[in-house]
């Protein structure tokens, strides 16, 4: 278990889906709605996105009900060992995680089912907040 960090985490209190889309598909408009925090990333081989489950549309491939936690920032792009502090002990409790970064931040996202178990864990040596 890692020693004391002096990280905050906030839980976002929204409900998040994880859409995957083909690739070389125009951005739809409702990835960018509804929310505090969305996320879009291309690569060669798809588009994912992390919006508000509520926009999402029934016809998108799409795995709903996950939480997040925003690492309180902004943090330097040169610190170290961020988001292994915070993956390990959770993978050790057996809870998997969607992991995002910003140029500011960092995200994990958590099933919702799993949520009050990784704020268990990460309360141990993180300062755990909600935000409404």
């Amino acid at each position: 278990m890692p020693g004391k960090l002096s990280l905050t985490l906030s839980v976002l209190p929204q409900t998040f889906a994880i859409c995957r889309l083909e690739k070389n598909t125009p951005i739809p408009d409702w990835a960018l709605r509804g929310s505090q925090f969305s996320s879009i990333t291309a690569s060669s081989e798809e588009i994912s996105i992390v919006c508000d489950e509520s926009v999402v549309p029934p016809d998108v491939k799409a795995v709903k009900g996950w939480r997040a936690f925003k690492v309180e920032g902004p943090l330097d792009l040169s610190m170290t060992g961020v988001v292994a502090s915070l993956t390990s002990p959770l993978a050790e409790a057996g809870i998997s995680v969607f992991t995002l970064s910003t140029y500011d931040t960092d995200y994990l996202l958590v099933n919702t089912g799993r949520l009050e178990d990784a704020i268990m864990v990460l309360s141990q040596f993180c300062e755990v907040t909600f935000r409404v």
